[in-house]
């Protein structure tokens, strides 16, 4: 196994930029404005992790898979997501932060990240260019700077959301989110008839 710095800083770079204004981040940032952030961190980093392992591997591959059915699916998950962000949000009777509304257990939060993430990275920019920098830039120096930056911008998201969540109330921030997540659900759906 060979590290060439030089190759995992120009992979943490570039897909550190590139999932920047990704919907992936937004949809870190909403998830940790209603579930525990370590927890949603834990699920999305698992996530980006195995498919940086697959863009690695297999980056070849996925050209293949048809574009629609993952940009559908994609925009079903973020309708969920704004649905549930939502009906959350408009209850005006409940006005505690703690009461009963906010996910914390581990499993139920790390499923919910693993899955959001998982699905919607699907032929990913970053993922594709994951895949052409280990064709060009050795497999262990990609896969390490592509996940390092993946795990980077989530964590990024996930202090925006505890920052944000502080300072604004929460059902403020959890129809900010649900308004989100559905122009990103309308973005994904779009992408099938454009892209």
């Amino acid at each position: 196994m060979h590290l060439d710095p030089l190759a995992i800083v120009t992979a943490f770079g570039l897909i550190f930029l590139a999932e920047l204004p990704d919907k992936t981040m937004f949809a870190s940032l909403a998830m940790g404005t209603r579930m525990r952030p370590l927890y949603v961190w834990f699920g999305t980093s698992t996530a980006f992790i195995v498919h940086v392992a697959i863009a690695v591997g297999a980056g070849s591959l996925l050209g293949l898979l048809p574009g629609w059915s993952v940009k559908l699916v994609s925009g079903l998950m973020f309708t969920f997501g704004a649905f549930m962000l939502l009906r959350s949000g408009g209850d005006d009777d409940n006005e505690d932060d703690g009461g009963g509304k906010t996910v914390t257990g581990f499993w139920p939060v790390y499923s919910t990240a693993f899955m959001a993430v998982f699905i919607s990275e699907w032929g990913d920019l970053t993922q594709i260019t994951t895949a052409n920098l280990a064709a060009t830039n050795g497999t262990w120096s990609t896969a390490i700077g592509s996940a390092a930056a993946l795990m980077s911008v989530s964590a990024l998201a996930l202090v925006a959301g505890r920052f944000i969540a502080k300072r604004v109330p929460l059902k403020t921030v959890q129809r900010i989110g649900g308004l989100c997540m559905a122009a990103l659900a309308v973005w994904s759906f779009v992408e099938i008839f454009t892209g």
